[in-house]
C-alpha cells in the first residue's frame, strides 16, 4: 500500500494529529483521527440502518476528525477523483 499524505489538522499540536491520506490503488481515503468516546461510539452502534445489522463489525472502527478539516478531505476526494490538488 503507498499512502499519499494529503493534509493534517490545521490545529495540530504535538500530542495530536488528525490526518488524511489517500490509497489510489484501492481507491480510498484513509482517517487518523480521535477515538470516540465509549458513549458515542455506543450511539453509533445503535443506530439502525437500512441493510445493515446493529453494531460495528470487529473489522471497522469509528474515528471523530474536526469539522475544520472540511477542505483538506475535500482535497482527498479531489485526489481521488483525478484533481491534481496535491500538496
Amino acid at each position: 500500500m503507498s499512502l499519499q499524505f494529503i493534509g493534517i489538522d490545521p490545529q495540530t499540536d504535538d500530542d495530536e494529529s488528525p490526518t488524511v491520506w489517500v490509497d489510489r490503488g484501492k481507491g480510498e481515503l484513509v482517517f487518523q483521527g480521535w477515538k470516540p468516546s465509549p458513549e458515542l461510539e455506543a450511539e453509533c452502534a445503535a443506530h439502525e440502518l437500512p441493510g445493515h445489522a446493529v453494531g460495528i463489525p470487529d473489522t471497522e472502527a469509528v474515528v471523530r476528525i474536526p469539522a475544520r478539516m472540511v477542505d483538506v478531505i475535500r482535497e482527498a476526494c479531489d485526489a481521488l477523483e483525478g484533481g491534481d490538488h496535491i500538496r
